[in-house]
């Protein structure tokens, strides 16, 4: 399952990793890797078997750097308009997935590498993790939801901050202001993303996706909506399977056999 720029494998029962490979240009995004990624994640929409993917970026000098700005700067404005386009619908498809998406940082995360690891649910990221959005020091702006997501993240006035200078913070910075979870070791992120993949794909599959979606759907909705679709979606898992298997598993002090239904 692999393209020129971009691969998706199965390491291990349920997890896959979604890797971009273009380690000379730093991962770079352009048309061709934003449509390989796009078919990528349409395989993964198709997968009931999944239960987590790990995002990451080939090498470890960048997640990815950001959009390519050789391929960008010729353009005109009809065109950079359809290259916003093609990657807000990227990432909003990936953003969309209904199982968790963690992303493994290491390196640079600049850009468009920002705004890839704003549509993941979980960041953990490597001590020499970069990100920003340095776009303006270009004469633009983020193009792919950066001025739509960081501020959820990280809240308006840092949002502001990052997007208006066009700085850069460190990993641990990133961490203190909510878009890192967890600041690792490079040499050890990529076994930490797979753990914690494995640890998801472990519980209740059913479960795990409707609390990813809840979650994700609950920013947008008013309080009391997003209460009664928890309470509907918490009495509708009591018809399941694997309800009944992961209580009676509880009680009985063993492991639970989840079946996805």
């Amino acid at each position: 399952m692999s393209w020129e720029t971009v691969e998706w494998t199965i390491e291990e029962d349920r997890i896959a990793v979604l890797t971009i490979r273009r380690e000379k240009a730093l991962n770079a995004l352009n048309r061709q890797v934003l449509g390989e990624l796009d078919q990528a994640i349409g395989e993964m929409e198709g997968r009931p078997d999944l239960g987590c993917v790990v995002v990451t970026g080939a090498g470890t000098r960048a997640f990815v750097a950001g959009a390519d700005i050789a391929e960008m700067a010729p353009m005109g404005p009809s065109e950079a308009l359809a290259f916003a386009r093609q990657g807000q619908g990227v990432f909003s498809r990936l953003e969309r997935l209904p199982v968790p998406v963690i992303a493994a940082v290491q390196g640079h995360a600049l850009g468009g590498g920002c705004e890839l690891v704003l549509c993941c649910d979980i960041v953990l990221a490597s001590d020499r993790a970069v990100f920003g959005q340095p776009e303006v020091k270009l004469g633009v702006i983020p193009g792919f939801g950066g001025t739509a997501r960081l501020a959820r993240r990280i809240g308006y006035g840092a949002a502001m901050q990052w997007i208006l200078t066009g700085g850069t913070v460190g990993a641990e910075e990133a961490h203190r202001l909510g878009l890192v979870q967890r600041v690792v070791p490079g040499e050890s992120l990529r076994s930490e993303a797979l753990e914690l993949a494995r640890e998801i794909a472990s519980r209740g599959p059913l479960a795990v996706r409707a609390a990813k979606a809840l979650v994700r759907e609950a920013r947008d909705r008013p309080l009391g909506d997003a209460l009664e679709a928890e309470a509907q979606a918490f009495g509708g898992l009591f018809a399941t399977h694997d309800q009944r298997e992961g209580m009676a598993a509880f009680l009985e002090k063993r492991p639970a056999r989840f079946q996805g239904r």
